[in-house]
């Protein structure tokens, strides 16, 4: 007698869904229409590069994606919450809860530790201090800047102080992570001890989004949406380069 084996397919969830997403900016009398008609989703637990040329309308999606802008039309789901239905309230309490961010410029603030900067997020959730200390410590030590902690970002290298900015990112133990141009500042050696550590916080189940420019960056992602004149032309999952190699 033979027994029916059946595979079991693992299952995958959206944590992002766009759907007809359009986009324009008003230039004097003019309408400048950036986005046009993208449709595009996003599993949990993707590493995605979103690649395009000046004025392709690639940071423009990152913002919204972000909750930083707003579409004209069509549809934002995120974590299977539709995002227009959201008050201004509601938007960032959710921006907040749900989404990091990491920039080219790092954003961190002069006057504070390195500490006190990852902690930063944790502050506006009205997290205690005492936590925000021990959690700003624990993704310090995480990104390999624990003995850094008291140090001003002033005192820091621009691969230091973007580890940093990862650090604030995740404090909040966001589901995606947005980053825009994160190695843009850096050098190629720098570029790519960024890259192994954003590789390493993907395998820990992380839902990240990386807006570049350089293709070697792009190819330690696992799948690149290429974007042109506002829609995408092309959308492939590649094999992946580990950046640990290069550092």
């Amino acid at each position: 007698m033979h027994r029916q084996c059946r595979k079991l397919s693992k299952t995958t969830t959206n944590m992002i869904q766009i759907k007809n997403l359009h986009k324009s900016y008003k230039m004097g009398k003019n309408s400048l229409h950036v986005l046009k008609g993208i449709n595009f989703n996003v599993e949990e637990g993707e590493l995605v590069a979103i690649m395009g040329s000046s004025g392709s309308g690639k940071s423009t999606l990152l913002n919204i994606l972000g909750m930083l802008d707003s579409l004209d039309s069509g549809e934002y789901i995120l974590d299977n919450v539709p995002i227009k239905d959201l008050n201004e309230t509601k938007a960032a309490r959710y921006r907040n809860k749900f989404l990091g961010f990491v920039f080219q410029s790092f954003n961190l603030i002069n006057y504070k530790s390195a500490a006190e900067n990852v902690a930063l997020p944790l502050y506006y959730q009205k997290v205690p201090r005492k936590e925000r200390q021990e959690k700003a410590l624990k993704y310090l030590e995480q990104v390999g800047l624990k003995e850094w902690a008291t140090h001003l970002p002033s005192e820091l290298s621009g691969g230091q102080k973007q580890r940093v900015a990862i650090a604030r990112a995740m404090a909040a133990e966001p589901k995606v992570l947005l980053a825009d141009e994160p190695t843009g500042a850096l050098d190629s050696t720098t570029s790519y001890e960024v890259m192994d550590l954003i590789q390493k916080i993907n395998d820990q189940g992380n839902t990240i989004l990386i807006v570049t420019h350089e293709p070697d960056i792009a190819a330690m992602c696992k799948r690149i949406v290429h974007l042109k004149d506002g829609i995408i032309i092309e959308d492939k999952k590649i094999e992946q380069v580990r950046a640990a190699k290069y550092v």
